[in-house]
């Protein structure tokens, strides 16, 4: 999927092209955005505007996709672009556009953000299977790697049943914010066989230690992504940990 095992998370209107590339030394893949492609959650996010949380709200979300993973293209690392939407058909264009450079399309069954909630898209999605999993095959059809991000200690979702019905429909990641339920990461692991990449709270050598011991293939790095003593750190420890000191770069 991506070498070195250490991805950045997408932070919302701040996750960018540039983001990417200053974190390009450490990291093997970055997941740009959230970007909202349809209109429910576009409103949502003008809503979380206006309450001053940033977000992406280009005038055409696709072509922004698109003009931000071309800025990528003589970077050395994996793009990935993490997206909202209620909708199949703008998610299916916006796969394609990501198969044709090469990232990976992530799902947002994540965010938990009321604006957001409130149409149907972010962490709602775990609750409703069917729609999760259409998603999935919308964009795996369309020739995108598909990853899903989600959360733990989602009252009625178990990640466990939920994992196996996602790669069934064709993802290929589940990238999974363990909150304070570090061993959910374990019971997912024994459930399927995606890649797994683990989320939250990740710093130094003990936290990304606890995640690969719980099965996971890789960990993300969200609010200090743009802090290179973290990122220098956390990926030395998965060089070590991992035998993949080569794949470190300088």
């Amino acid at each position: 999927m991506f070498e070195p095992r250490l991805a950045l998370a997408s932070l919302s209107g701040e996750a960018d092209a540039s983001w990417a590339r200053a974190g390009s030394d450490y990291a093997g893949c970055a997941f740009l955005g959230g970007v909202s492609l349809d209109r429910p959650t576009r409103e949502a996010a003008r809503e979380l505007v206006a309450r001053d949380r940033n977000e992406f709200l280009p005038d055409d979300p696709i072509a922004f996709v698109d003009e931000q993973l071309t800025a990528l293209a003589d970077t050395p690392i994996r793009p990935g672009v993490n997206v909202r939407t209620t909708s199949v058909g703008p998610l299916r264009e916006t796969a394609t556009v990501a198969a044709d450079h090469g990232a990976i399309l992530e799902i947002n069954a994540h965010c938990r953000q009321d604006e957001l909630c409130a149409v149907g898209a972010g962490e709602t999605l775990l609750a409703d299977t069917n729609r999760l999993a259409e998603y999935v095959r919308a964009a795996s059809d369309a020739g995108a790697t598909v990853s899903v991000k989600v959360r733990t200690e989602v009252s009625g979702v178990d990640l466990a049943a939920l994992a196996p019905e996602l790669e069934r429909a064709g993802a290929d990641c589940l990238h999974v914010d363990a909150m304070d339920s570090e061993r959910v990461v374990a019971d997912v692991r024994d459930a399927c066989s995606l890649f797994l990449v683990a989320n939250n709270g990740v710093r130094d050598r003990a936290t990304a230690q606890e995640y690969l011991e719980y099965g996971a293939d890789a960990v993300s790095v969200g609010r200090p992504s743009d802090d290179p003593r973290v990122l220098r750190r956390v990926g030395a420890a998965l060089a070590d940990l991992t035998g993949k000191r080569g794949e470190v770069r300088p």
